[in-house]
């Protein structure tokens, strides 16, 4: 695929407007580096703009902020920076990843922008082969969506191949991470070890993996609306309707109602159905992730579990 195609095939999604403002997450890797070069392309100069977060975590921190530097002056994009404090203790990962998209939404919420990630399909491949490992969930399988909210995913149609090939046509520089290198972190490991495997297994997995997480986006839509049907617009449901739903749909209507108490996903809630369905007419059942299920006069509802008294 040469440039032009993948600009092409970029611009083809829609999730990329000229003079749309677009704030570009800029590592400085071949990913983010094509991004922000198509970005430039598709939306213009002027209406992009880059973030790059130095965490200071490698020796090479610095290194990777001077070259991001280097290529904004040379595409003509403002960059912004940001130098956060010492991560917080637990997964650095996690942390690093929400310090990045705060600073991406402060800047995107200042410039009515979107904010766009790098994500490759073979991004797309290692995250749906992590989720199915560490995830008994049928949303794992789903994979990384082109669009949610103001975050769009431009390059879910080509690969980490096709970047690079496209940085090189180009004539732009890209760093390399040398922790992609290391199996200290699981996605480290699916990248090195599960995908070639799969690979050796048959040649095409990547792409059967792919086409997978489609055909069951598409199939999703069709679960949604008969959750849409058994709620009927509503936020509750009579328990006794929901005990006699088909199981699997049940699993949705709960899940639904959950993720919708607490404003984010709450995963684990579908398979406690069985539990959430044997209440009775006036109980209340604590789930994972802060969620508490209730049933007051036979209807059931989903909030937020409340904290713990002193």
């Amino acid at each position: 695929m040469s440039a032009d195609e993948l600009v092409e095939r970029v611009r083809a999604t829609g999730l990329l407007l000229p003079a749309h403002p677009v704030v570009v997450l800029f590592s400085g890797g071949r990913d983010s580096t094509c991004l922000l070069d198509v970005a430039v392309r598709i939306c213009g100069a002027d209406a992009a703009i880059a973030l790059h977060v130095n965490y200071g975590l490698r020796a090479s921190a610095d290194d990777d902020q001077r070259h991001c530097e280097a290529v904004c002056e040379e595409l003509g994009v403002p960059l912004e920076l940001r130098r956060p404090g010492p991560p917080r203790a637990g997964n650095v990962q996690a942390w690093a990843r929400e310090r990045r998209y705060e600073e991406a939404h402060a800047l995107a919420r200042a410039r009515e922008a979107d904010i766009a990630a790098g994500h490759t399909s073979t991004d797309q491949v290692e995250t749906i082969l992590y989720r199915l490992a560490s995830s008994p969930s049928r949303r794992a399988l789903l994979g990384m969506r082109p669009r949610e909210g103001v975050l769009v995913r431009p390059l879910l149609g080509v690969t980490r191949q096709d970047t690079a090939a496209y940085c090189v046509e180009r004539g732009i520089q890209w760093r390399e991470d040398e922790s992609n290198e290391l199996d200290t972190f699981a996605r480290t490991r699916v990248r090195n070890t599960l995908v070639p495997a799969l690979k050796s297994i048959h040649p095409a997995a990547e792409e059967n993996v792919l086409a997978l997480a489609e055909i069951l986006r598409e199939e999703a839509e069709v679960l949604e609306r008969l959750v849409d049907a058994a709620l009927g617009g509503h936020e509750q449901i009579p328990l006794a309707e929901l005990r006699n739903l088909p199981v699997a749909l049940a699993r949705l209507v709960v899940q639904r109602l959950a993720d919708a108490a607490v404003g984010h996903p709450a995963p684990g809630t579908a398979r406690r159905v069985q539990e959430i369905c044997a209440l009775s007419d006036h109980a209340s059942l604590d789930l994972p992730h802060g969620v508490r299920a209730n049933v007051r006069g036979g209807v059931l509802t989903f909030g937020r579990t409340p904290p713990l008294r002193s």
